[in-house]
Parts: C-alpha cells; structure tokens; sequence
C-alpha cells in the first residue's frame, strides 16, 4: 500500500489541470475549518476541486503544494484510516518543505473507513488546508459536512446556473442585460428557453434529447438507489419509486405526506407515515429534490401545511412530467429557486390571511428580505390581477420586504403597482 500511494502521489502531483468551466460557487473562509463540497451526483463536484487548484496556482502556491487525491481507485479497497497516514507521511517526504503550505483536496474520502478521525487530525496539526468532496451509499454528500462534528464548512454545487450554463457554450454576457443590443438580448433570452427544457447537468449540454433524456434517469436512479435505498436498507422501494416519480413529476406543486400516504393505501401500497416522511428527507439529503415550507412562526403549522417540492434542477420535469405540456412556469420557479439557493437565501413560501399565495420569501444575507413571484407570462388581465394583489397583500404581512416578480418576458406589462419591480427572467437570472 505504501508504495501504491507513493506512485499515486508523484502521479497526482504531475497531473495537469484539465480544462473546466468556472462555477460561481462560494467557498467558506474560515481558518482551521475544511471546507466539504457537497451536492447532487454529476453535478460537478470534483470540476470544483481543480477549479479551487487552478485559483491557487494562479494566486502564486506552488503546484506540488497541492494534492488533488481521489479514493475512487479499485486498486484502494480495502484501505483504511492507518493507510492515510501513511498517505500524508509520503507526501511531507515527497515535499518537507510543504508542512504548514500543502492543500490536500480529498475526492471521495468516504470510502475510507475511520477518515473523520484522520481529518480531523489534519486539522488540528494545522500541516494543511483541507478539502473533502464525495457521495455514495456508504456516506452521502451531505454528511461529508455533518460527520466532522462541527470541524467543516458546506459548499453546495448544484447543476450549472443560467450564467454558468451560457458561459460554458461560451455565450455569457459581458454587459448587464438592460444594456445589450436587442439582437444579443433576443439570443440570451432563445438560451433561456432551452436552459429551461434541457437543464444544467454539465454532461447533457449539448447532447440528443434521447441520450440527454437516458442520462437524466440514470443520474436519478443511481442516486436513489445507490444514496436513498442501499445507504438507509429501504424497505419498501415500490412506495419510495412512487414517490420520486410523485415529487418529479409535479414540480413546484404542493405536498404533504397525508396525502400522499392515502393514495397509496388506495392503491394497495402498505406504508407508514413516518416511513414516508423518512424518504421525503433521505431523497431531499440526496439532493434530487428541494423543498419549501410555508412561512408561519409556528413549528406545528409549517409541519401540518403543504411544502411546494421542486428538483434539482429544471431538466429533470420533462423527463417525469406525464401531462405533456411545456410547463414552462414550473420550470422557471425552479430556477428562480435553486438560484435563491445559491445566493445564500432563506426561502418559504407565503400564503396572506386573503388565502392568496406568494412563491417565495427569501430571506438574504445582511438582512434584506424580498417577496416574489414568477411567471411565465402576464399577458392575461387575470394573472397580472392575482399575481400583484397576493404580493401587495403579503406586503402588508412582510412590511421590511421588497416586491419582485420575475417573468420571461416583462416589456409592455400594464398596470404594474409602483411598489412592485418587475424584471426578466434573463436579468434577474444572471444578475
């Protein structure tokens, strides 16, 4: 093993940065913490590793300083936690200056057993920065962070966002989109539609709807059974496919396990409640799905009223949708969700004590907060009624709150209430 590692390491060592496109993923800074990149399977979770190589390198740190390691090597199995000591004693005799420089970026460390105790050590000899990545049904991405018992801080990659999407075909906007010229305008908002259908996995740009179509499964079945079924020994997979299927079929749509709980029994599916609301959170941990609570200070009503469930990312609902429509809408609301996310917001939605609802009060960083709506059009006098009156309504709720309602195509809206801005979809998405 020893001398395994020793070759893996002069090899890695020597490995070239490959060529990536840059993520707008904010990195935790804070000293004696490493940092766990988490997120869905194929997101681009070990593209973010050499992503953070490439700034460093670019920054002046010397390339042997840093160690890009994957554990998802056959000829590995079988290693354990004295194995990576052995690991950091090759490196530091590979490179004695390094102790107190070295960056290790660990991919798929969890493979590993007894690699918290080893991390942790890390840490607290401060020899190196540290950066963990990894998913699989022995330990979900997720749990990379929560398995170091406070020692970690969270970077979440998601599926590429609309400005990494039209950066990796090369297309980003140099200007914001109030000041591009009608016919850039008109090809950034054509790339929206198709962002909207097709997604943001990095591996299905580009490709056949056929083959996008196959990938997009795959990635969900590996994830469900791989991170849900074997991880957590389901026992009724029948009642957890149906509810994927559920969930990702009916994007942006309202769920509560109650119900969902009566519809299988209707179909002669013997299930619990708790067991449901088990899989619920083991698929949301997976990362295929979010899920929204309503906004409420009380803890037993946010548990008894329904949570709008969205994906992962918005290629996923044609994929699962059976009703054949565009769902263009939905779509969209996903977007403007996992781009909340992405901002660092809180987000829940709001329903007025009119009965009206509001999608999303996101809560930012700093403290300010925003009411939004989403839409795909407002070319109805109706939609534009019930879309404004809910956020004007709400606003009386939400005082401190901005209105916002974003749709695809906002020239000529009449009748918009001056307290409401109303953006495009383009803008606010590469804001």
């Amino acid at each position: 093993m020893r001398d395994l590692l020793r070759r893996k390491l002069i090899d890695a060592l020597a490995a070239p940065v490959p060529r990536f496109t840059r993520r707008d993923v904010r990195l935790p800074r804070v000293a004696n913490k490493a940092v766990a990149v988490i997120g869905m399977r194929r997101s681009g979770k070990t593209t973010m590793l050499w992503q953070v190589i490439a700034d460093r390198v670019a920054a002046g740190t010397p390339r042997e300083a840093l160690l890009f390691f994957s554990f998802e090597d056959e000829l590995l199995s079988g290693m354990n936690s004295a194995d990576l000591h052995i690991l950091e004693e090759e490196y530091f005799r590979l490179q004695p200056g390094m102790r107190g420089r070295a960056v290790f970026l660990l991919d798929e460390i969890q493979v590993v057993p007894g690699w918290e105790t080893f991390a942790r050590r890390m840490l607290d000899a401060k020899d190196v920065e540290l950066f963990l990545s990894g998913s699989s049904a022995r330990l979900l991405s997720r749990e990379v962070a929560t398995s170091m018992r406070g020692r970690a801080l969270a970077a979440v990659v998601h599926p590429f966002s609309f400005r990494e999407y039209l950066r990796h075909l090369d297309r980003e906007p140099e200007k914001p989109m109030d000041r591009l010229p009608s016919r850039e305008r008109s090809a950034v908002e054509k790339d929206l539609r198709e962002y909207l259908t097709c997604g943001g996995f990095p591996e299905t740009i580009g490709v056949p709807e056929r083959d996008r179509v196959d990938l997009l499964r795959t990635y969900v079945d590996t994830a469900l059974f791989r991170d849900v079924v074997e991880r957590h020994a389901v026992s009724h997979p029948v009642a957890l496919r149906w509810m994927i299927r559920h969930l990702l079929g009916n994007a942006a749509g309202p769920f509560t396990v109650h119900k969902f709980h009566g519809d299988l029994r209707s179909q002669g599916i013997p299930v619990s409640k708790d067991t449901l609301h088990a899989y619920l959170a083991h698929i949301e941990d997976a990362f295929l799905i979010r899920t929204v609570s309503m906004e409420t200070g009380s803890e037993r009503k946010r548990m008894v009223n329904p949570r709008k469930v969205y994906p992962v990312d918005p290629g996923l609902i044609p994929v699962y949708d059976r009703t054949g429509r565009a769902n263009v809408g939905h779509a969209l609301e996903t977007c403007v969700l996992i781009e909340l996310e992405r901002r660092g917001a809180e987000v829940t939605w709001v329903r007025t004590k009119e009965g009206h609802d509001v999608d999303f009060l996101a809560r930012y960083p700093g403290g300010r907060q925003e009411l939004i709506q989403v839409c795909a059009n407002l070319d109805d006098a109706a939609t534009r009624d019930r879309e404004f009156r809910a956020l004007l309504e709400a606003s009386g709720e939400h005082g401190r709150a901005d209105l916002s309602v974003v749709c695809l195509d906002s020239d000529a809206v009449p009748g918009v209430p001056g307290t409401i801005r109303l953006q495009s979809a383009g803008s606010w998405l590469i804001s």
